[in-house]
C-alpha cells in the first residue's frame, strides 16, 4: 500500500515537473472556461501574416502536433516521432529525416532568415542524438519534441514578422503620401 502511494506520487511529481520543461503543443491551446474546466482549442494565428506565412505556420504547427503529441500514451502526448524512434538505427534516421522534411523544409519557405533554420538544424540534430540511445533515448526524445520547438520558434518569428508589418503600415497611412 505505501509503495503504490509513493509511486502514485513520484509519477505525479514527475509529470507535473516534465510539463514544465515541455514545449506547448503546436496545434492547440489550452484555456480555462467560465466554469473553470480547462480546455483545448486551435491556436490563433498571429495579426498582421500574409497569406503565405498563414498557410506555411498552420500546415508546420500541424505535422509538428502530429510528429510529437499527436496521441495519449499513459497521460503522455506522444506522436509519430515515438513510435518511429522505437525501431533501432533505421527509425532514427527516418524520424530526422521526417523532422526535416516535414517541419524545416516546409518553414523554410516562409523566407526565414539563416540563424532560426540553424537553431532548427540544432533542435533536430540534438532529437538525433538522443534517440540513437536505445530505450532511454527514445523516451527523452518523447520529452525533447524538436517539432513543437521548431513549430514554436517559427510561430514567434512570424509573430514578430507580423507586427512589424503592422507598425509600418500603419506609420504609412499617417504620413501624407
Amino acid at each position: 500500500m505505501a509503495e503504490e502511494l509513493a509511486r502514485r506520487y513520484g509519477v505525479g511529481l514527475f509529470k507535473k515537473h516534465i510539463a514544465q520543461y515541455e514545449p506547448s503543443d503546436p496545434m492547440y491551446e489550452t484555456y480555462v472556461d467560465k466554469k473553470g474546466r480547462t480546455k483545448r482549442r486551435r491556436r490563433a494565428v498571429p495579426p498582421g501574416l500574409s497569406a503565405r506565412d498563414t498557410k506555411i505556420l498552420k500546415s508546420v504547427q500541424r505535422r509538428a502536433h502530429y510528429l510529437d503529441k499527436g496521441m495519449n500514451l499513459c497521460g503522455f502526448r506522444v506522436g509519430w516521432t515515438f513510435w518511429i524512434g522505437l525501431v533501432p538505427g533505421a527509425g532514427d534516421v527516418a524520424d530526422a529525416a521526417l523532422n526535416y522534411f516535414l517541419v524545416v523544409k516546409k518553414a523554410r519557405q516562409a523566407e526565414i532568415p539563416d540563424w532560426l533554420v540553424t537553431r532548427m538544424l540544432i533542435n533536430n540534430a540534438i532529437s538525433a542524438g538522443i534517440g540513437l540511445v536505445p530505450l532511454v533515448g527514445d523516451i527523452a526524445l518523447a520529452t525533447w519534441k524538436a517539432n513543437s520547438r521548431n513549430a514554436a520558434l517559427l510561430e514567434e518569428f512570424l509573430r514578430v514578422r507580423g507586427l512589424h508589418f503592422i507598425e509600418e503600415q500603419a506609420h504609412s497611412e499617417v504620413r501624407p503620401g
